[in-house]
Formats: C-alpha cells, sequence, structure tokens
C-alpha cells in the first residue's frame, strides 16, 4: 500500500538533510531518505575531516618557520593523532546517529535505503512507494568521477573518502588531479612526510580558477616536497600487490608509489534515479532547476545534482529557496554571480564570481589588478608563509567587481568583503573611497582598486 506524506527528501547530505529539517519543523510530515550516512560527504569524508587534516598540517608547517623568526623546534609528525581526532570528534568512527536524532527531534522521518522516483510526487525504496502531497526534493549528491585509464578500474585506488579515513600515512603516494582535493591532501599528506606526486592533465593546478591561483598552489606544493606534474595523463596503471605502477604520456619511466588517489571531480548519476518517470533526461550531466529550485511539477532539486558546484554552501543555500517555495513563502530567486569557493591549501586560495577568462568569455570589457601580499605591510610583517596576492576582475562598463581571488593567509576569510562587494555591486568608485584597516592583509585591496587597468 503506498503511504501518503507530505515531503520526500531523497538523500540527505547537507543540503537534503536541512530541507527535511526546516520542513518538518514548519509542521508537514517528512520522509528523508538516506542509502549512506545522514549528513552525506561533507562532514564523514569532505569539509570536516579534510579540513582537521589541514589544521595539523598547517601547524606543521608553522613550526617549521619558527626557525626564521623566533628560535627553535623540535618537530615529530604524528598522523595518528590526526586520525583519532577525525575518528572520535568528527565522524562519530562513520557513526550517523547524532544527526539522525537531529532529524527526528524535529519531527523529520528516516527511511534507509536507495530512492528512486517513480513518476510525479511518487518515491521508492525498496518495496516501498511514498506518494508525496506537496512534492519530492531530490538532493543526492555527487560521487567521485573515475577516469577510463586503462587498468585503473581493477586496482585498489583510493578516493576522498579512503584518503580521509586513513589510519596510517603510505610512504608515498600519486594523486590524479590537481582540483581542490588533489592539491589539499597532497599538501597535507607531504606536510606528514609522505612522498607525494600530483599528475595534472591540465597546464596548471585548479584549472578552473585564475592563473595566479594555479602558479601559487604548485609553488606551495613544492616547497613542501610534492612532485607537481601538469600537462601530462595517466595512459595505464597497475598494481601488483604491493605497489601501484603509472605510465604516463610522453614519459619514458612510470611512476611507482604504495598508494594512489584518484581525485579527478565527481559527478552527478541521475541513471538509477529514474528521473525520466517525471520527464527528465537520465543520461543528463545534471538536474535543470529554474529559480526557485523547481526541476519538474511537484520536484524540486538542490545540491551537486544542480550542477551549480560541489560545495555545502551551495546546497545549503538552494535547499533554504526550495524551503521557502514549498511552503509557499515568496523570496527572491537563486543567484550565482557571486558563488564563492575555497581551496584550503596553505596559502587558501580564495575566489568568487567570475575569473577574468570568464569575463572576456561573456564578452565584457574587463579592468583587473593583481597585487601580491609581499607589497603590503602585513604581508612583509607576516614573512615566511605569507605567500599570495589579491586579483580584482571589474566590469569597466558597469564599474562593478564581478569576481576576485584572494590568496594567502585566511585567504578565504578576506573573501567575505569581495563576496559582498560582489553581490551587492557596490561600484568600484565607492570601494576606493573606502577606510581600510591598517595594517591588515585586506588593506591590500585599497592599492589594488586603484590599480585596476
Amino acid at each position: 500500500m503506498d503511504e501518503q506524506v507530505d515531503v520526500v527528501v531523497v538523500g540527505l547530505g547537507p543540503g537534503g538533510e536541512y530541507a527535511a529539517g526546516a520542513l518538518a519543523e514548519a509542521g508537514l510530515e517528512v520522509v528523508g531518505v538516506e542509502a549512506e550516512l545522514v549528513g552525506g560527504e561533507c562532514p564523514y569524508w569532505g569539509c570536516v575531516p579534510s579540513k582537521m587534516m589541514i589544521r595539523a598540517g598547517n601547524l606543521l608547517a608553522e613550526a617549521r618557520r619558527v626557525a626564521a623568526l623566533a628560535g627553535d623546534v623540535d618537530l615529530t609528525p604524528d598522523w595518528s593523532r590526526v586520525a583519532g581526532r577525525i575518528r572520535q570528534e568528527a565522524t562519530d568512527d562513520w557513526n550517523d546517529q547524532v544527526a539522525v536524532d537531529r532529524l527526528t527531534a524535529k519531527g523529520g522521518r528516516l527511511v534507509r535505503g536507495t530512492g528512486r522516483l517513480a513518476g510525479p510526487r511518487r518515491v521508492t525504496v525498496g518495496d516501498r512507494t511514498f506518494v508525496s502531497r506537496r512534492g519530492v526534493v531530490l538532493a543526492t549528491g555527487s560521487r567521485p568521477r573515475i577516469p577510463p585509464v586503462p587498468g585503473l578500474a581493477a586496482t585498489p585506488y583510493w578516493t576522498n573518502r579512503d584518503a580521509m579515513a586513513a589510519k596510517e600515512l603510505p610512504a608515498s603516494m600519486v594523486v590524479l588531479g590537481g582540483g581542490a582535493i588533489g592539491v589539499e591532501v597532497a599538501q597535507v599528506f607531504a606536510r606528514f612526510t609522505c612522498r607525494v606526486t600530483v599528475v595534472e592533465g591540465q597546464e596548471r593546478l585548479l584549472s578552473q580558477e585564475e592563473p595566479e591561483s594555479g602558479d601559487l598552489a604548485a609553488e606551495a606544493l613544492r616547497a613542501d616536497g610534492v612532485t607537481v606534474l601538469t600537462g601530462v595523463r595517466a595512459r595505464q596503471v597497475s598494481h601488483d600487490g604491493n605497489e601501484f605502477t603509472v605510465w604516463l604520456d610522453g614519459a619514458a619511466e612510470p611512476l611507482r608509489s604504495e598508494r594512489l588517489l584518484v581525485a579527478t571531480g565527481r559527478h552527478a548519476e541521475l541513471a538509477g534515479l529514474a528521473v525520466e518517470t517525471v520527464g527528465l533526461d537520465p543520461t543528463a550531466g545534471v538536474v535543470p532547476t529554474d529559480g526557485q529550485m523547481r526541476a519538474a511539477e511537484g520536484l524540486w532539486a538542490v545540491g551537486d545534482v544542480t550542477g551549480r558546484g560541489a560545495f555545502t554552501h551551495v546546497s545549503m543555500y538552494q535547499a533554504q529557496i526550495a524551503v521557502r517555495d514549498i511552503l509557499g513563502r515568496p523570496g527572491p530567486d537563486a543567484d550565482y554571480r557571486a558563488l564563492p569557493r575555497v581551496t584550503f591549501t596553505d596559502p587558501e586560495i580564495a575566489a568568487v564570481g567570475l575569473t577574468e577568462r570568464q569575463a572576456r568569455e561573456r564578452g565584457l570589457r574587463v579592468r583587473t589588478a593583481v597585487l601580491p601580499n609581499s607589497s603590503s605591510t602585513r604581508g612583509w610583517i607576516h614573512g615566511p608563509g605569507g605567500e599570495g596576492f589579491v586579483k580584482l576582475v571589474e566590469d569597466a562598463d558597469r564599474g562593478v567587481l564581478v569576481g576576485a581571488t584572494s590568496a594567502g593567509p585566511a585567504g578565504g576569510e578576506l573573501l567575505y568583503g569581495l563576496n559582498v562587494a560582489v553581490h551587492a555591486e557596490v561600484p568600484v568608485e565607492r570601494l576606493q573611497h573606502m577606510i581600510y584597516t591598517y595594517p591588515t592583509f585586506h588593506r591590500a585591496l585599497e592599492p589594488a582598486l586603484a590599480a585596476l587597468r
């Protein structure tokens, strides 16, 4: 027999969990469907454990800088402390009971299993069928994209999940992919004495960001002993029971390592959701939505499946819009002009809005400025570890910033002001006449604004 409810949320990652909880708190009868852990990738295998790792790696790096500024330090890295903190504080040893209790305390109901659409407002989970009076929210996230490299599928390669759960670090590791996940893990592991090689097919690391960002990331990784290979691809992989062998295009000798981390991006899988039952294309890479996150009649989609970036903050933002719409409350459409993102390397590399290339491809008349941190008083004071820059991208015809990058110590925090400027379209002339606190890293914005050309 069909079970009648108000809303079914399929997938309880950050956006799905928020939507289910908020709708339940509003008095609706909500069923949340999750095949894995309530909370999704972020708290168990992504944002939270990786930042714990990065915090530990950054402490090691700062301790190694003491000799240049403050004295002498004896340092012995101990990965077991990092792994223990991830297990005990971040993931409860990958137990989601706290998250489950959080959902049920709000009035939501959890159903374990894989949810599939079965027509408008209908979801099947095993042999159960739920019919929703208000509608369905799709929030099924994404999975690692595994490249079709010959031999790779037959090997015990790692994804981000294996790296986050590592009780012991390997002596050596090859990383396929120089995006955010690849460079973050590479730097941390290297700081704990793992020999790391990063292989990136594009000409730069962080290829979706500004060229200056990719160059800075490569410099930072190399300073930590990472071998960075760009513009090359793996053509074959094998594993002999003890180590990996990775052959690269154009290279006479292969790479050999104890572990291989695949970090070549993520993708949504729609085929298993039976989206065709509601008129959507199961072969598409994303679920298209309107400004209120509606994907079809009685269907909303939030998070990675919408193709707006695999970011927790995007899924939460979209979930808030979907909840508001389901409850019949008016509000603005989703606005991605000022989409922020941070790569938590040391230095942090944060960006918002368009890159210079993206702005020019849109036909904008662009003015830019790049100012190294070393040219600012605070950058000079900071010394070792203060590498970075500020880059601004202006739509010259409108006189507003459409993109910006802040790289350096606390680059992600400095981004906030730039995020406001891009989102609110604050005139550059107004920004040029603000008072900028001295001596701070953000004070570099004042000469950067003056240097727009």
